[in-house]
């Protein structure tokens, strides 16, 4: 691969992970029902609202489940995986891979995100705890869903919270799972962000 290749490589990706985050989470924030009036989510909403809007008056929300972010992220996705496939191998996979390497990096970057959102909760919970921040509040709530079931199997000992442990176990397991997903599918790790 040349210098141009690889260059052109951490651009798309890292456009398309932009992006991608940023619609997913809106959905999430969504579902958490995290606080709106929070200025990072503010931001969130006013950075996706012109695609998401006019998709809403077709696809309305299925529960909770924002469809029109998740749609929009999935499109992202797939957009994404053409073009480093384009780029990489000179080449465009058939759509049935597409969606299926879409579906799988979704799952991926969702996994990612909270894998990070909770060793941030974790620091913040050491630095400054007790401090109203809006990225400290919002990283509450967004991983407060997460953690709560695990706290209820694993109480505090002393002082110490061991149920980040365990979320980081299940996170781990899930990506084992998406890994050898991909691969059944000939999946290559490098098309795919979140994965």
């Amino acid at each position: 691969m040349s210098a141009a290749n690889d260059i052109s490589y951490l651009l798309v990706n890292t456009a398309v992970g932009l992006a991608l985050i940023v619609f997913l989470l809106r959905l999430i924030l969504q579902l958490v029902r995290a606080d709106f009036y929070n200025p990072i989510c503010q931001t969130i909403v006013k950075i996706s609202n012109p695609l998401v809007l006019p998709l809403r008056r077709v696809l309305p929300p299925l529960g909770r489940i924002d469809s029109a972010s998740l749609l929009i992220a999935f499109a992202i996705q797939a957009l994404g995986i053409v073009v480093l496939c384009r780029l990489l191998f000179g080449a465009i996979p058939n759509p049935a891979q597409i969606l299926l390497w879409s579906a799988i990096g979704i799952v991926g970057a969702v996994v990612n995100f909270y894998f990070f959102a909770i060793i941030g909760s974790i620091i913040l919970s050491w630095v400054a705890q007790g401090s109203y921040n809006p990225g400290a509040q919002l990283l509450y709530q967004v991983t407060e869903p997460v953690m709560a079931p695990f706290r209820k199997l694993v109480p505090p000992l002393g002082g110490l919270d061991l149920s980040p442990i365990f979320v980081f176990l299940l996170i781990n397991v899930i990506e084992v799972l998406l890994r050898h997903m991909g691969a059944s599918v000939g999946l290559h790790p490098a098309l795919v962000i979140g994965l």
